[in-house]
């Protein structure tokens, strides 16, 4: 996948509609998480550095194309404000005259974030019109949203079908990457999947068991795969109608000769805030018990397989970190992985959440920022915004 590097763009002098991921919690009106509007900086500073004006486009949670104030840009364009230390002039809508007239009397040089695309319902039906009006905006586009390059909305394959048009240091940076991870790793490779659901996965995992070494299982995700095995996993999370996929995926990996390491215990309790837990070996679950956390001899198994690694890649936390007493066995993984001579990859969504929550995101050699346009990647699927801007 060959796409037009933001170097190569002339933007001296020009309006640079630069589509964004600021798709970010927001707490009482404010952000809670900054990492994806960090991630969009060097973008940003880099097209200010060269003389342009930059308007900047985003979605926001999900919406269906009705506005709801509690899904506003302004708490975006706040934060942006403080860490690039410039007003960022905020425009409460994002298509019309109006929003064309405050575009046009932008001071050479300034920021604009334009309010939520999805208060549109045009945005997500990929809508031609709705991509033009997006398109007056600008005299050329940038997309830097790796986090939803698996979309096929207007902001992101409309649009660059209509602007000249590259990718920005964050999606480059991400495709090149992630790309990398499967095409040429340096072995021994080991994959840790957590997080909840298979059936997400499959495709994935699929891909993955091709190209690892050693593949870790964690997460709820484990407990289908235990119950798929004949363990009573009790109450907790799990996938049924994904029991057949796990028995498949562990008969490939056995006939390629990959090892996979699943939960030899688990941390447990009666529900995820429970004030008491304990540490049971896998398949001594009683009554209303869920597996909540792997336990110590895992995180042990785990240890042992990264030891020696020369990449390691981390998608899906391997308990209910939500809860610091669910946490332990992620925290571990962290911090050993921190600590590895080899290179270390996050696979973004609630993982680099994670890795931000417990200020570690340094520490590692890349931290995605997209969750499902990551998987889709790395399952060797296409993703639209990509193609839609390669050369």
């Amino acid at each position: 996948m060959k796409m037009k590097s933001l170097k190569s763009l002339d933007v001296r002098g020009k309006r640079v509609l630069c589509r964004a991921d600021f798709n970010v919690p927001l707490h009482n009106g404010k952000v809670g998480d900054l990492l994806r509007i960090e991630s969009a900086l060097p973008t940003i500073q880099y097209l200010l550095k060269e003389g342009a004006t930059v308007v900047l486009m985003s979605h926001l949670g999900r919406l269906d194309g009705k506005p709801d104030s509690k899904y506003s840009l302004e708490p975006v364009a706040i934060e942006l404000s403080r860490l690039l230390d410039r007003s960022v002039v905020f425009i409460h809508d994002c298509v019309g005259v109006d929003v064309q007239e405050r575009v046009a009397k932008l001071e050479p040089g300034s920021v604009a974030l334009l309010e939520n695309l999805r208060y549109h319902a045009e945005e997500e039906a990929n809508d031609p019109e709705f991509a033009k009006q997006l398109a007056i905006l600008g005299d050329v586009y940038v997309d830097d949203a790796f986090a939803v390059a698996h979309r096929a909305h207007a902001s992101l394959v409309g649009v660059p079908r209509l602007l000249p048009s590259a990718a920005g240091f964050l999606l480059e940076r991400e495709v090149s990457t992630l790309g990398d991870l499967l095409k040429k790793p340096e072995h021994p490779f080991v994959a840790v999947i957590g997080g909840a659901k298979i059936s997400d996965k499959i495709p994935f995992l699929n891909n993955l068991v091709k190209k690892a070494d050693t593949v870790v299982i964690g997460g709820a995700m484990a407990n289908t795969f235990l119950a798929a095995l004949g363990h009573d996993m009790r109450k907790s999370v799990q996938e049924k109608s994904a029991y057949k996929q796990a028995l498949k995926f562990l008969a490939e990996a056995r006939h390629l000769g990959v090892e996979v390491i699943l939960p030899v215990d688990v941390v447990v309790a009666d529900k995820p805030d429970a004030h008491k837990s304990r540490t049971v070996t896998v398949g001594q679950l009683e009554g209303g018990d869920m597996a909540l956390d792997l336990g110590p001899a895992t995180s042990t198994l785990i240890a042992e397989v990264l030891h020696g690694a020369k990449t390691i890649f981390w998608n899906g936390t391997l308990g209910f970190t939500e809860e610091k007493a669910f946490s332990a066995a992620s925290l571990d993984l962290a911090n050993r992985m921190a600590k590895s001579d080899a290179l270390t990859v996050i696979g973004g969504g609630d993982t680099a959440g994670y890795i931000d929550s417990i200020d570690m995101h340094e520490q590692f050699g890349f931290v995605s920022t997209g969750g499902g346009a990551a998987l889709e990647l790395l399952a060797g699927k296409k993703l639209p915004a990509v193609e839609a801007l390669e050369i």
